[in-house]
């Protein structure tokens, strides 16, 4: 919704055309999954019709996301967004995959995230707070209100979920998932949101340069090769399952 109301106010703003495509699912009693379900439709349905806007901006939504599904997004993908809160260990292997087949990185230090970043280095674009900030903040009292109130991008982006543009009038809607983040947000969104929108202004800069652009994905899939399944099997075997490979047990003449 920033890019819209950046767009929107500045008919000039140079600004790299993007897909945005979102995937997932979430089970019958999961209320909350729900509704940010179908505020990504929503904002998609409103947003790919607009004609100052759909021509830089689309958003598409898969349904019933799974592995069958992902096999025709990683190839197609050039940034992977993995920005779960750091220490909440949300961040697997897709990122994985995703670097595997050429795509760069936007994420914070959570779970395969500090992998990846251990063998790939600063091919990638790194935001947010880390584990240990995390915990301070909670620590010092966290109030996600003053991030609405002092950041003005921020507060536009909330009204707006709240104006009834994307629910047909609705004031109330989404109104669930705006409380939460202004009274509890539990994963200190608001407080990484500048920093996020920051490092997305870094990813549009690079991509403008394509010869910058292509070296750090090559990089990006020629460091990936500890991430093999072949080497992740193998550990497995040795440090988890303590069992020795078939071929070892025929050499050493035991069958």
């Amino acid at each position: 919704m920033l890019e819209v109301n950046r767009i929107k106010s500045d008919p000039k703003l140079v600004f790299t055309p993007r897909t945005f495509i979102f995937g997932g699912k979430a089970a019958p009693g999961y209320f909350m999954a729900k509704l940010i379900i179908k505020l990504i439709n929503s904002v998609g349905e409103v947003i790919n019709r607009d004609p100052d806007v759909r021509d830089l901006i689309k958003v598409v939504f898969l349904p019933n996301y799974n592995v069958k599904h992902a096999q025709n997004i990683y190839p197609a993908a050039d940034l992977s967004e993995q920005i779960s809160t750091a220490g909440k260990e949300a961040s697997g292997t897709g990122n994985m995959k995703f670097s595997m087949n050429g795509a760069l990185t936007i994420g914070t230090l959570d779970g395969a995230n500090i992998e990846v970043r251990e063998e790939v280095g600063a091919e990638n674009f790194l935001f947010g707070l880390n584990a240990d900030q995390v915990v301070k903040v909670k620590m010092e009292g966290y109030h996600p209100s003053d991030f609405y109130h002092g950041d003005p991008e921020l507060k536009a982006t909330i009204d707006l979920l709240n104006s009834g543009l994307f629910s047909h009038g609705d004031t109330e809607l989404f109104r669930p998932l705006t409380d939460h983040l202004l009274h509890h947000d539990d994963y200190l969104l608001m407080a990484d949101y500048r920093a996020y929108v920051d490092c997305q202004q870094e990813v549009d800069h690079a991509y403008r340069d394509p010869a910058h652009w292509n070296r750090m994905s090559i990089l990006n899939v020629a460091r990936m090769g500890k991430f093999s399944s072949d080497r992740a099997i193998q550990d497995y075997a040795k440090h988890i399952w303590h069992v020795e490979p078939f071929g070892a047990w025929l050499s050493n003449g035991k069958l």
